[in-house]
């Protein structure tokens, strides 16, 4: 899920299941007058959603999900270039029960899947706690199993991740950093895995290159964590990776003015490292919400690496200005929500198509697609997103699983 940013749900309001290799119509008006547009690739036939998705080639293309037939079931879908079918677990992820499997892209060449012993989307933090509460919840306690693609068949990954890996981020497959703990990290150097431990608690790390390495969190000792209503107000922190230890990083302070809110706290929930070295933090400073009135509104954290500082990012225009970067071209950046953010600043809505009236989807629905995850193709300018059209409509409301493809123009 690294090769391209993680997804943070990509939506796209719309209005439109699936039938198996049913063909969608072609885009509307506004489609076609769109710079960008999503064009479906594939609309499968059941009821569900795909939940990630990895791009290897033009003829090599693998998505996950699960089918809503009252038990959630996990499945997996493959394109070879000719036709999308739907294979079996690798035997190396055990009985194929619990959520749908993750897909790890390690560089352009090389795909690990594993199995996801807890809901996609609920963070380590919560699970964990979680399976402490219910000593029935062994999916959130079981460690993950993994196999790895070689172009032809699945098999057991021989070193996998140790503990509870987070999502991997690989500069090479003898590159690769992933989370294991809320202060620990674990590093494969090609033949074995170190863990390191950060001087924070953190949220989330990128690779911006060999060595260079960001891990972005918060913490509730030092500067700006003065108690307020008896308890430490938790503030940004950020540690760097130079190829021998994480060392902590000054990161700007985020306090409410007075009066302060109840519970407050700050903190930085992502990283990403973009094309050509320049690195990005996101964060939020939040409270307890419902327990004062009026209430002041949370605040945004966007910050950039400038050199050997943070600062502020300079506001992103219109709908742009609040989303998260989720992958990145030549030409921009992807935001999600289905927002595009070009190099000269202008933000733009992708565009999208209806479900053709054969998947069910009637003409009044209302439509939203949810692309979970997005990557490009690897050697063009081509992307694949993988998720779902949520279709509302009166008395068949339903979940059709998508692949869609980027056009431009």
């Amino acid at each position: 899920m690294c090769a391209a940013f993680a997804a943070s749900l990509f939506a796209v309001a719309g209005c439109g299941t699936s039938g198996g290799q049913a063909k969608a119509p072609a885009p509307s008006k506004a489609a076609h007058k769109a710079e960008l547009s999503w064009k479906f690739e594939h609309i499968a036939d059941f009821n569900g959603e795909l939940t990630d998705v990895a791009v290897l080639a033009e003829d090599d293309i693998w998505a996950a999900g699960a089918e809503n037939d009252g038990s959630y079931s996990p499945l997996l879908l493959h394109y070879d270039g000719e036709r999308w079918s739907r294979e079996p677990l690798p035997e190396a992820l055990g009985d194929g029960e619990g959520y749908p499997p993750m897909l790890e892209e390690i560089g352009d060449k090389t795909l690990w899947m594993r199995s996801n012993p807890r809901r996609e989307g609920v963070p380590q933090a919560d699970a964990d706690a979680d399976a402490d509460s219910d000593a029935d919840s062994d999916a959130d306690a079981a460690v993950a199993k993994w196999a790895q693609w070689d172009g032809t068949r699945w098999s057991p990954v021989p070193n996998p991740p140790p503990g509870a890996a987070a999502d991997l981020d690989a500069a090479s497959p003898d590159d690769i950093w992933t989370l294991t703990g809320e202060q620990t990290a674990a590093h494969w150097d090609g033949t074995r895995w170190t863990t390191t431990r950060l001087p924070y608690r953190v949220a989330d790390l990128a690779v911006a290159g060999p060595d260079d390495v960001w891990a972005v969190g918060s913490r509730s000792t030092g500067p700006g964590t003065e108690a307020v209503h008896g308890e430490a107000y938790a503030q940004p922190a950020s540690a760097h990776w130079d190829g021998t230890a994480w060392k902590p990083v000054d990161t700007p302070q985020a306090r409410f003015e007075e009066p302060v809110p109840p519970e407050p706290g700050a903190g930085l929930t992502r990283v990403v490292a973009l094309e050509g070295g320049e690195v990005r933090a996101y964060g939020m400073n939040s409270f307890n919400h419902g327990e004062v009135e009026p209430e002041p509104q949370d605040q945004h954290i966007r910050l950039r690496r400038d050199g050997d500082k943070w600062t502020d990012q300079e506001p992103a225009p219109g709908q742009c200005e609040q989303r998260l970067p989720v992958g990145q071209d030549e030409g921009g950046l992807f935001l999600d929500g289905n927002w595009y953010l070009t190099d000269d600043n202008r933000c733009v809505k992708i565009g999208r198509q209806r479900l053709p009236l054969s998947t069910g989807a009637r003409t009044a629905s209302n439509q939203q697609l949810w692309l979970k995850e997005i990557h490009r193709i690897p050697g063009t300018d081509a992307w694949i997103g993988a998720g779902k059209v949520e279709v509302m409509q009166s008395g068949d409301p339903f979940g059709a699983p998508v692949v869609a493809r980027l056009e431009r123009g």
